[in-house]
């Protein structure tokens, strides 16, 4: 039998020779090595961002795009910029705008920075900065004044900061800051409805660094899909989408806010003033006298007696206060204060008692304290105003113009509280206060220029100017009515005297339409577009003119020059289309509602018409798709329903 031994190795052994041949590596191929590690996950998200470029996937998340219109090159808004910021089927949009890459001698440029009061909604064509612009040109006409609104709706500073960042570069001389209404109810607010509340600022920087890429923007598309369709906001519902984010007013959240407002707030103003721009940084004024808050919260640690009692109290004030005995309801809300001063419904009414009572200076510390407390905080409290107000004790030399504009446009009407006669409903100007605001941003700018003794010209000759006549008045007002209908307008103490109010002025308005004002109107419009026809604003409003007064022909027209002077803009196309659709014309409404509908995909209105056209070209199955499309966006929309129904049933089917 043979015995196995183990072989010892041997220096002559295979795995001798094979270790003998491996030596280590020398310090600098090691570092060399860990270096190659490092930059691996680099080279791999770079090959990832290549690829993700290349297949097309992803948007452009600057403000500004170049685009060539006739012969000119111009910078334009960008439809996706708010894509970083919003789910994209509820997202807002920056208005129509277009200025010139190249800023021509002897122009000066303006800049304004803000949301949707800024930007003028409900009627951008009306918003304070055009009234800015034409007292200026009336002023000043030797000189060039280009004024370009970046501002748009429910947007706060988080928006506001990378807008700010780009206008930078391009050449302003003054940038007009009014912003502090959404920092509660905007993206990454306290109360917000479009992702996570009121996050640390470096969590907010980071994220919206990373969405300036693709793979960051494909990262967060994972993101939305593995956390859910309840997620986020699916469309857009104005304000009552925010109804079920009532916010204490103790919130530590609320907390949060403020310091990234403040952050964001000091960055807005170096931005400018690195940039070589005067910054005009206005306090922001609201609604405070005529505008009840949206939601109240009470006291969570009241007991159940002391709740009752409350109750008593409150409800014999609002008696009293309705039979006119403001005294008594005075005191009665007092008494109930002592037992819960949280609400601001009562802090609110007891201000509305002592106003009543000429007790001016109480009454606006009780209205200021129901607009801090409102559970639905859509409107810039104390503590943002304190925040701007603070801002100017940083500012080193005259680049920044500090302006109360709250404290300016509650001058006016003897109380010094702003109301119904500057506001439409809590924070969007009505007509006269839009005209007051660009006088005083006008008197702000004059201290930049040389002394002139040209007068200001009047808010008559301003509305004149801008095209303002009895019928885009009216459709103006009518806007602001519609808004007031719906939720959380709609369920506040006054709504329905305050939206007759402006039903009256529709009313009183009507007597000037007649047959004489038509021409004599339409003459006005032609004479200002021989002036100024590179105005899209003004275009748009004789486009709206014209259809109001029922040249529907002549009013596909306009619109159709401010497509041309706006190509990138949905609006052009949407009114062409629209009013081509009510001339039976389908199919050249279809050509125009398919470049608004790309334009702007998440309009339902857009769908719904574009379904329209298809549907009288008897094109079925299109039809059907877009209004299907249509009640993805808004399944409660009836007309999409209604129009789908009859179309279902009107075509014809296989035997």
């Amino acid at each position: 039998m043979l015995g196995l031994t183990r072989r010892s190795k041997t220096p002559n052994s295979p795995r001798a020779d094979h270790r003998a041949l491996v030596r280590p590596l020398s310090r600098r191929q090691l570092w060399l090595f860990r270096f190659a590690l490092l930059l691996l996950p680099l080279v791999l998200l770079g090959l990832v961002e290549v690829s993700l470029r290349v297949g097309g996937y992803g948007y452009n998340p600057q403000f500004f795009k170049r685009l060539k219109i006739g012969r000119e090159e111009f910078f334009v808004q960008n439809e996706d910029f708010s894509c970083r910021f919003f789910p994209r089927e509820a997202a807002r949009h920056p208005g129509p705008l277009r200025f010139p890459v190249h800023k021509a001698p002897g122009t000066f440029r303006i800049f304004i920075l803000g949301e949707s009061a800024a930007m003028g909604d409900p009627a951008q064509s009306f918003a304070p900065d055009r009234y800015l612009e034409m007292l200026l040109r009336e002023k000043y006409p030797g000189t060039k004044f280009e004024l370009v609104n970046v501002a748009f709706t429910a947007i706060n500073s988080h928006v506001i900061l990378p807008i700010a960042r780009e206008c930078a570069a391009q050449e302003g001389d003054l940038w007009i800051v009014y912003m502090g209404n959404n920092e509660m109810v905007g993206p990454y607010g306290a109360a917000t409805v479009f992702g996570r509340q009121a996050p640390p600022l470096p969590y907010v920087r980071l994220v919206l660094a990373l969405q300036r890429w693709r793979t960051g923007q494909w990262l967060r598309e994972l993101g939305d899909k593995w956390a859910g369709p309840g997620a986020h906001a699916t469309t857009w519902g104005g304000m009552e989408m925010f109804l079920r984010n009532q916010i204490a007013p103790d919130n530590p959240r609320k907390e949060a806010v403020y310091r990234n407002f403040q952050s964001n707030l000091d960055d807005i103003v170096q931005a400018g003033i690195h940039a070589g721009a005067k910054v005009l940084l206005n306090t922001v004024a609201v609604n405070l006298k005529d505008c009840p808050p949206f939601a109240s919260m009470s006291s969570a640690s009241l007991s159940s007696a002391d709740r009752a009692q409350y109750d008593q109290l409150y409800a014999n004030g609002i008696e009293a206060a309705g039979a006119m005995d403001f005294a008594k309801a005075a005191d009665l809300f007092e008494r109930a204060a002592r037992l819960d001063a949280k609400p601001a419904e009562l802090q609110f009414h007891w201000g509305e008692c002592l106003l009543a009572q000429t007790n001016v200076a109480a009454a606006r510390e009780h209205f200021e304290l129901a607009c801090d407390r409102d559970a639905l905080p859509f409107r810039a409290d104390s503590r943002i105003n304190g925040v701007i107000r603070a801002e100017r004790e940083k500012a080193r030399g005259g680049d920044l113009m500090w302006f109360d504009a709250a404290a300016a446009l509650g001058a006016g009407n003897g109380t010094g509280l702003c109301g119904q006669e500057t506001f439409a409903e809590h924070v969007h100007f009505d007509l006269d206060g839009r005209y007051r605001l660009g006088q005083a941003w006008a008197e702000q700018v004059e201290r930049l220029f040389p002394r002139n003794t040209n007068a200001w010209v009047s808010q008559a000759v301003c509305n004149r100017l801008l095209g303002l006549s009895a019928w885009n008045r009216a459709q103006v007002l009518h806007f602001m009515v519609e808004g007031m209908q719906k939720p959380p307008l709609s369920s506040q103490a006054n709504n329905l005297r305050r939206r007759e109010a402006l039903e009256a002025r529709i009313n009183r308005l009507m007597s000037q339409m007649n047959a004489d004002n038509v021409v004599s109107t339409r003459r006005t419009f032609m004479r200002l577009l021989e002036q100024r026809p590179e105005d899209y604003f003004l275009h748009q409003e004789f486009a709206v003119f014209l259809e109001l007064v029922g040249d529907l022909a002549a009013a596909v027209g306009e619109w159709q020059n401010f497509r041309d002077l706006l190509p990138q803009d949905f609006l052009g196309y949407s009114g062409a289309g629209r009013l081509l659709l009510a001339q039976q014309r389908p199919g050249e409404a279809e050509a125009a509602l398919r470049m608004a509908t790309a334009i702007r995909p998440g309009r339902t209105d857009g769908w719904i018409e574009l379904g329209d056209a298809l549907g009288l070209q008897g094109k079925y199955p299109e039809a059907l798709a877009c209004y299907a499309t249509a009640l993805k966006q808004d399944p409660r929309n009836l007309q999409a329903q209604e129009k789908r129904a009859a179309l279902q049933a009107k075509r014809p089917r296989p035997n």
